[in-house]
């Protein structure tokens, strides 16, 4: 038999826990309940004589509750507290980003809650007592560890997809306040090469020297550079994005978002063959 007591005045946290604990796998457990001068007490009784397999299940308990009780307030915490000079909004899609990133990395959310998991059942196996809110508060250090690693990421994604944003509305800005250069280009693109082409089908130097890269910025696509300032030079009324391979990546988009309604992207005319079937012999 082992029991345990688990101290919080959150009426929240008790209904949490109390509805864990009536589930039918727990049926050699009582729950009982205790006012005390300071806290409540949630005292579970454990009747079985499998203590590790109750442990481990209390531990997991305990470990669920964390993120799903107290996780969004403690990155809340270190947000506002850490990054304190983002507006209200900023903060919100920060907060945000956080969930995408855990969300999308299982190797994020296993180590999260194997260190939470791994500081439960330390303390259960010497301790008949939790309390719970000194416990989490001081105990999971490495948790939130995590935590803060997790919102630096976001912070750092933000800003890229700000700053990318921002570079965006710039280039169309320009665009839409500038003459047309040309009438007709052609990017010929692929994993492995990129070409432009006039109207005549004649290519176009896009070297650093050719037109003096002066529309490079720290946004880089890195040997797209140039066919982007290339592009930005000559300002073409009309863009053909000849997609050889179907290689539909960021620069590729970025052109999209730039150029908007004078992009045109191709994957099977006569240009996209002929490369596809050059690039093919090779």
């Amino acid at each position: 038999m082992k029991s345990v007591a688990i101290k919080t005045n959150n009426s929240q946290i008790i209904e949490y826990l109390t509805n864990n604990f009536l589930e039918e796998k727990f049926k050699d457990i009582t729950v009982s309940y205790r006012k005390f001068k300071h806290f409540n007490n949630i005292i579970i009784h454990y009747k079985g004589n499998n203590i590790s397999y109750f442990s481990k299940e209390l531990a997991t308990i305990l470990s669920f509750l964390v993120v799903y009780e107290y996780e969004e307030s403690f990155l809340k915490q270190i947000i506002y507290h850490d990054y304190f000079y983002f507006s209200n909004p900023e903060r919100a899609d920060i907060l945000e980003n956080c969930f995408n990133i855990m969300i999308d990395s299982d190797s994020i959310m296993k180590e999260k809650f194997q260190t939470i998991f791994t500081e439960f059942s330390n303390h259960l196996k010497n301790n008949k007592n939790i309390y719970l809110g000194g416990f989490i508060n001081f105990r999971l250090t490495a948790y939130m560890g995590i935590l803060r690693k997790i919102v630096e990421d976001s912070v750092n994604s933000y800003i890229l997809e700000k700053e990318y944003n921002e570079f965006i509305s710039l280039l169309k800005l320009y665009i839409n306040s500038s003459e047309t250069v040309v009438d007709v280009l052609h990017l010929v693109y692929s994993k492995d090469f990129t070409l432009i082409l006039d109207k005549h089908k004649n290519i176009i130097n896009n070297s650093a020297d050719a037109f003096k890269a002066k529309f490079l910025s720290d946004i880089s696509f890195s040997v797209n550079d140039y066919t982007l300032n290339t592009l930005l030079t000559l300002l073409p009324q009309k863009l053909y994005i000849h997609l050889v391979d179907n290689n539909m990546d960021e620069f590729i988009t970025t052109l999209s978002l730039v150029f908007e309604n004078r992009v045109e992207i191709c994957t099977n005319c006569n240009i996209c063959r002929l490369y596809n079937k050059n690039q093919s012999s090779k």
